[in-house]
């Protein structure tokens, strides 16, 4: 149980501050030839800031730019945003299905906090459904090849949806720590319960704003 805890808040903090970090864009890449790519192709065909896990995978010197499908082109990009359409679709009705699980599991934890202990473990077991949907869906959006360009500065429903995913991210990391604490301390309960419910709320408008 507790190492079940400490698993899910390594990996909360991981997401949350992947998320956070913006990486700059390296200066060249070597092609077949050796001879270096100029910057200004490069950046091109990237966007000019997106997350360090996109860069670690799909940046001008990124793990998949070592397979030759992958080098840094016109034409690979074409196909790796062919696979962003799919990862982020997956990204999608992964996280309405983790929203729906995430009503169950407020549903029980209702009836398991008003003194209903034989919900326990259905709660648990939800909760790692969650865990493990919420997750996958954020690693879908995290991994994903970028965009060529994330558009204007000015203020978008995709900005909001992004705004909103650290909300609802932080709360996942908070929910996650204090159901681990209340064992030894049930003084928290409320304060893990006000957690879930800014979680779920953020979580739901973050998928309302990009539908409307």
């Amino acid at each position: 149980m507790r190492k079940m805890n400490l698993f899910k808040i390594s990996l909360s903090l991981f997401v949350f501050f992947t998320l956070i970090s913006i990486p700059s864009l390296a200066q060249t890449e070597i092609t077949a030839d050796n001879s270096p790519k100029p910057k200004e192709d490069l950046q091109k065909l990237l966007p000019e800031h997106y997350l360090v896990t996109q860069k670690i995978l799909w940046g001008e010197n990124g793990l998949m730019r070592k397979m030759k499908k992958f080098e840094l082109s016109k034409e690979s990009r074409k196909y790796e945003l062919g696979i962003r359409k799919t990862m982020m679709k997956a990204h999608r009705y992964i996280g309405y299905a983790t929203l729906a699980g995430m009503v169950a599991q407020g549903i029980v934890g209702e009836k398991l906090y008003r003194g209903n202990t034989n919900l326990l473990d259905l709660h648990e077991g939800l909760a790692g459904a969650v865990n493990i949907g919420y997750f996958t869906s954020a690693g879908l959006a995290l991994f994903a090849p970028p965009r060529i360009s994330y558009g204007s500065k000015r203020f978008s429903k995709l900005k909001l949806h992004k705004y909103l995913a650290v909300v609802h991210l932080s709360s996942m990391i908070a929910t996650n720590i204090l159901s681990g604490m209340i064992e030894n301390n049930p003084k928290l309960k409320p304060y893990h319960r006000g957690t879930a419910y800014i979680g779920y709320g953020s979580f739901f408008a973050s998928i309302v704003v990009l539908e409307f």
